[in-house]
């Protein structure tokens, strides 16, 4: 297997960080655009897709500025974050993506990110 490499995506939103904070990091917000059912308990987050499951853990956590996960399948170094950034030139929220993937699948990867954000700014009315 090859190694993976640290990818990162930016998405403008219109919405407050906190808000979107909540659906970034609480399992009511998760389940409204992530996942099928969101379940978290002693720091870790179920996630169930189509009676498929995966967890991941919380690494580390700021309010209203980001949340790293990291799927307890995978190795130590590799993680999924969440980060909130407000650009200084337009003020606008901005959401970043920080995933892992093979070098080959950093496009397929790329493309399933956009599909569930369009999901999430459906939900937020963005």
């Amino acid at each position: 297997m090859s190694k993976k490499v640290q990818y990162e995506l930016e998405y403008p939103v219109r919405c407050s960080p906190s808000i979107l904070y909540e659906f970034l990091s609480t399992p009511a917000g998760l389940q409204e655009w992530f996942a099928d059912k969101v379940d978290f308990r002693d720091n870790v987050f179920s996630f169930s897709w189509n009676g498929s499951a995966e967890e991941a853990e919380v690494l580390e956590q700021e309010d209203d500025e980001y949340i790293r996960l990291r799927w307890l399948h995978a190795p130590k170094n590799e993680f999924f974050e969440f980060r909130i950034q407000i650009s200084e030139v337009t003020n606008m929220t901005i959401l970043v993506i920080r995933d892992f993937a093979e070098k080959k699948e950093v496009a397929d990867q790329s493309q399933l990110w956009d599909y569930q954000i369009k999901d999430l700014f459906h939900r937020i009315g963005n």
